[in-house]
Order: C-alpha cells, then structure tokens, then sequence
C-alpha cells in the first residue's frame, strides 16, 4: 500500500528523498507556512506498532514512560521507551483505534523497537505487529486547516491529546503555534480526505512538519540519538510524556532518580543558527566555557527556518544557560547558537512537573 501511497502523492507533485515526501516543489514556501499558514503533510516517515490482545494494556505498562491506563478512543498521549539505564530509545504516541492499541514513531526505528519489545511479551497474550502498511497517516496544521477537517469529517478532537474516529478516519490533536492534527486511515478513506483537503490547503513535506515539532518543543528521538538522553533532558515530562505516579517501568529507577533525588545538568532548549544548511540530529555542541572540557550538548533535531537560517531544539548544559555563555555548533568556530522561548515554561525550582 505505501508504493501507491507514494505514487499517488508523486503524481499530486511531491518530490520523495531517502522514502519521504521532502517537499511539493516550492520546500522554502512550505516551511514559512508551516508555523503562520495551513499545511498538509504525508507522515509515513513514521511508522506504526500494532498492540493487541487481552492482556495489551498491562504488558505496555511496564514498558513505557506514561501511564498506558489513560489512553482510550477519546485520549492519546507521548511516552518514551527506555533502556534499564534509563536511557531514550525511542519517543512514541500511543493512541486506540477499533480493537488494538498502536504506537507511531519514526519509521527508522521501527523494526528495532519491535525486536526489543517482543523480548519482554513472554507468556502474556500479546500480539504485536508492523502496522504501517495496514493505516495511512497525514497531518494538517493552520486555522483554515482545522475548518476544512471539521467540515469533512463533522467532529474533531480540541484539546491537545484529544482524539475522535469519525467516516474510518482517527484524528489526533497534538501540540502546535496552530491547530494541528494527525489522521490515520485506510487508503481509500485517506486518499479522498487528501483530495479535498490538497485544494484548499498546501501540501509541504516532512522537513515542513518537522519544524512544526521544533517550535512545539516536542521531542522526537532519531536515530543518531538513541540512548544518548534521559526523558527529562528532552523535557519530555513536560510535554505529558511521563508519569511519575504509575509504577515500575523498564528505565523507571534512573527516571524516578532524577526527578526526587538528582540535579537535572542537561535540559533541552529552542535555538536559531544562521547558518543555511541543518546540523544532522546527534551533532556536538561546544562551549569554551563547558566543564572539563566535555561537550556542551547535542542537536536533537533542526530544520530550515521560514526566516533564513535553521532553527533546532538542542540539549544544552543548565549551567551555560544560566550563565549565558556561547554555544557553538560542533567547535568554537561553528554556527553560535542563539536560545529562543519554547512555548512551555520550566519549573521555577529542582523537581520537574508532570502526572
């Protein structure tokens, strides 16, 4: 279903790089409407795990950051997978659909999150399967956007997290500057959604998403990154990625640590880099004013900005921040980093928030 997925999407003028939609022809247009315009997106740079059976929701509960009992038709939400140090492999959304739990993620670690989660299934009645082939998933964003979607399928989610299932389709509202959505459905459903939604909003692709994610202060963890954070240095506890109140998870001691008993030395912040070309996700960070010489930090992601430039969400040293030291890509004489606001505030003493 994804070849003709993409063969549709081709002959509606995308333009596919490494698999993925990269743009519709005008990719610098498309990114200045991403944060003040309306914009509607192929999201199968994402894949999808597919959980099911009667004993689904207590096997996710040891696994995962959240609290899998909130989830339902009505409420999705984000939740990380960890390794027992505690470490990110992973970010998902976690939703219900019909009969069966799935999580989206990025497609390229897909395959590695089922080997790991298959391990810990033993003797629970548990199905668990790649799903990606079997739902299309799109995005749409903007004021317009939400007007259009409301229109088609007469009811859609308002708060963000909310969910709704309306005509075959599960919408999905998540965190943006704007209203914004993800849609999952079968190929008919979603091919005629797109039609009707393509000649009143403007296609873009996954860098245009992408930098939407950025603005939000929403995580995603690549790739390159794998194991290299702890949940609360991509602040994904205050995105209501974590729960804190749920009981014992794979990684759970190390988070729980961290949050009652540690120092949190690394958070994640909003940069802008003049310079046009993105540093790739996993980039060193350097200061000269970084303890012991060590690096000040990493990229977590970055993507052209509507303005010139790049703009990234970066995991930085506390301290450099507080002292408002320079932060440079990759050597001193690198790209500085210069910090924006994200659209949530951090906690005014030591011990993070969250459910």
């Amino acid at each position: 279903m994804q070849n003709d997925w993409h063969n549709f999407l081709q002959q509606s003028g995308a333009r596919l790089i490494d698999g993925q939609v990269h743009d519709f022809g005008q990719a610098e247009v498309e990114q200045a409407a991403a944060l003040q315009g309306d914009i509607l997106v192929d999201l199968s740079h994402y894949g999808l795990l597919r959980v099911a059976g009667p004993d689904s929701a207590t096997y996710m509960q040891g696994q995962f950051t959240n609290d899998v009992r909130q989830v339902d038709d009505e409420h999705s939400q984000l939740s990380g997978y960890l390794s027992a140090k505690g470490r990110l492999f992973n970010i998902a959304r976690l939703f219900q659909r019909e009969d069966a739990y799935y999580l989206r993620m990025p497609a390229a670690l897909l395959q590695e999150a089922q080997t790991r989660l298959r391990k810990y299934i033993m003797m629970s009645k548990v199905d668990l399967s790649d799903a990606s082939n079997d739902l299309l998933r799109i995005g749409i964003s903007g004021s317009k956007a939400s007007a259009a979607l409301t229109e088609e399928l007469g009811q859609i989610p308002q708060a963000i997290d909310e969910v709704s299932h309306s005509k075959g389709l599960t919408a999905i509202r998540i965190a943006g500057p704007q209203p914004r959505y993800e849609i999952y459905g079968e190929a008919e459903q979603i091919k005629s959604l797109w039609q009707k939604l393509a000649a009143i909003v403007r296609p873009a692709g996954a860098p245009a998403w992408a930098l939407i994610d950025i603005h939000a202060g929403l995580p995603n963890i690549l790739p390159a990154n794998v194991e290299a954070f702890v949940p609360q240095m991509v602040n994904l506890q205050l995105v209501n990625g974590v729960s804190f109140r749920k009981g014992c998870y794979t990684g759970q001691e190390v988070v729980a640590r961290m949050q009652y008993l540690g120092t949190l030395k690394r958070r994640m912040y909003l940069a802008h880099i003049d310079n046009a070309t993105p540093p790739v996700p996993g980039t060193e960070l350097m200061s000269s004013s970084s303890d012991s010489g060590q690096g000040a930090g990493k990229v977590v992601d970055a993507q052209p900005g509507p303005d010139g430039g790049c703009d990234l969400l970066v995991v930085v040293q506390v301290a450099l921040i507080d002292a408002g030291a320079d932060v440079h890509i990759t050597d001193a004489n690198g790209p500085k980093l210069h910090f924006k606001s994200l659209p949530y505030d951090f906690p005014a003493d030591a011990a993070e928030t969250g459910s």
